[in-house]
């Protein structure tokens, strides 16, 4: 039962994870327009995010424009994209599979060596969407980083780290950490579960001196 419920603690957290990399994906404040500097107007907040630009007024009023051509975007821009669409694909990969391999499920209940490395492999495809959606965060993240300290863009040009990238950030570990979970209670699970063989007793022979 130990085991079984490291693997569903596992794959609650990668299910966090996965839901956060679909909110992180679709919000827009991957970065926002930065106040440090002297000259710097407030009365509009600037975001930027995968799939679009929205302006924030004052006055509560919220415009947002749509990308117009994907040959426009920027090379990080569209590897972000990229690599956060693959990591929710592989996310839903990973559930599908864990879900079989999960031993509080009825799927390969028969053949528990088995089931043990469907789990694994769940585990494994978690892991790797993490990942991806880890190098995408941190990719992006770096780029605004860089155009920041950059003395060559204009103050009024400058972003700051939006809270998708902190969604994102999250996420990204909740589902390397639940991966992590499954294989470790997989590649354990999996030694301890052999029963013991003992050779054969001959007939012949009486266990009485």
């Amino acid at each position: 039962m130990a085991n079984a419920g490291v693997q569903l603690l596992g794959f609650c957290l990668a299910m966090l994870g996965f839901f956060g990399i679909i909110a992180s994906t679709a919000m827009v404040e991957w970065k926002a327009s930065s106040y440090a500097g002297d000259n710097i107007i407030t009365a509009q907040a600037m975001y930027e995010g995968l799939w679009k630009s929205c302006v924030s007024q004052s006055t509560g009023q919220i415009q947002c424009k749509v990308y117009d051509s994907l040959l426009q975007l920027s090379g990080e821009l569209q590897a972000t994209r990229g690599l956060m669409l693959f990591s929710i694909v592989m996310t839903a990969i990973s559930i599908l599979v864990a879900v079989v391999g999960m031993k509080c499920t009825t799927c390969l209940a028969e053949d528990k060596q088995q089931k043990n490395k469907v789990a694994l492999i769940g585990g494994i495809l978690f892991i790797i969407a993490g990942l991806c959606a880890l190098v995408a965060t941190s990719m992006y993240g770096h780029k605004i980083a860089k155009d920041f300290y950059n003395p060559f863009t204009p103050t009024n040009s400058r972003y700051e780290f939006g809270a998708a990238l902190f969604v994102g950030w999250a996420a990204a570990v909740l589902t390397i950490i639940g991966g992590g979970f499954l294989c470790c209670n997989c590649s354990s699970g999996g030694a301890s579960g052999k029963a013991p063989r003992y050779p054969p007793s001959q007939g012949g022979q009486s266990g009485y001196v």
